[in-house]
């Protein structure tokens, strides 16, 4: 998929939801990862004809984790004169050191989305862009199901009033491989994460049930997201 077509699917998504408003300055949440950097990329292109004119810029929490280098992520950004901070942290040491917890996924994303919202309101930013795609809701849905009994899921966008900042998911049109294969026909930076939970998380579970359950319902995530947006969920009606 080209970088047009591509950019269409999130401006569809952003204006489904009514994302993305005049005066808008949008930080991109950059892991360095294919979804940040394709959400990245695509609102990089959609912000030269977009009516509201948004402003973006990107920035990355460095978890500490080590072999992780950001100098790609920043000449990249650089070349399309978007503004880009790495700001230093000291998660992976409370996640992994000192609380040792069990499920390290669920309070590295606490900790990160936290230090994601103080460092865009210092820079005067209103929205936080999440690289959430398709997949993303459809598992999260479903982890929600069946790990606590909840019909839930997170919302296409949020706003958080303790930090001031509202989320947004401009991606959820898309899926998985759609975007691992825009970011390769795009040669995107992508730094490869070197978190050991990367691949044993319950996110990995869901996962892998999903492809089990595709070969006898091939249409199966279709059919959850859809039920998502017709119940729908909390935030999930379409404007």
């Amino acid at each position: 998929m080209d970088l047009n077509r591509f950019t269409g699917f999130v401006r569809r998504c952003a204006d489904d939801y009514g994302m993305l408003m005049p005066g808008d300055r949008v930080a991109v949440g950059v892991s360095g990862g294919k979804d940040s950097m394709a959400l990245l990329a695509a609102l990089a292109h959609l912000r030269r004809y977009h009516p509201s004119r948004f402003e973006i810029e990107a920035i990355t929490i460095d978890l500490g984790f080590e072999g992780m280098d950001f100098a790609p992520v920043a000449e990249w950004c650089a070349a399309r004169e978007i503004p880009y901070t790495i700001i230093k942290s000291d998660i992976r040491e409370i996640v992994f050191d000192v609380r040792r917890e069990d499920n390290p996924c669920s309070l590295c994303a606490k900790l990160r989305r936290g230090a994601l919202n103080d460092a865009i309101k210092v820079r005067g930013c209103g929205k936080l862009a999440l690289g959430h795609h398709f997949d993303d809701a459809v598992e999260t849905f479903l982890m929600n199901l069946l790990f606590t009994g909840q019909i839930a899921c997170f919302k296409p966008m949020t706003y958080m009033s303790r930090a001031d900042v509202t989320q947004i998911r401009p991606m959820l049109y898309l899926g998985e491989g759609t975007i691992a294969g825009f970011a390769r026909g795009e040669g995107l930076p992508i730094v490869p994460t070197t978190c050991p939970e990367d691949k044993e998380s319950k996110r990995a579970e869901i996962k892998a049930l999903i492809k089990r359950l595709q070969a006898d319902y091939p249409d199966i995530k279709d059919k959850v997201f859809g039920a998502m947006q017709r119940l729908p969920l909390d935030g999930w009606g379409r404007e």
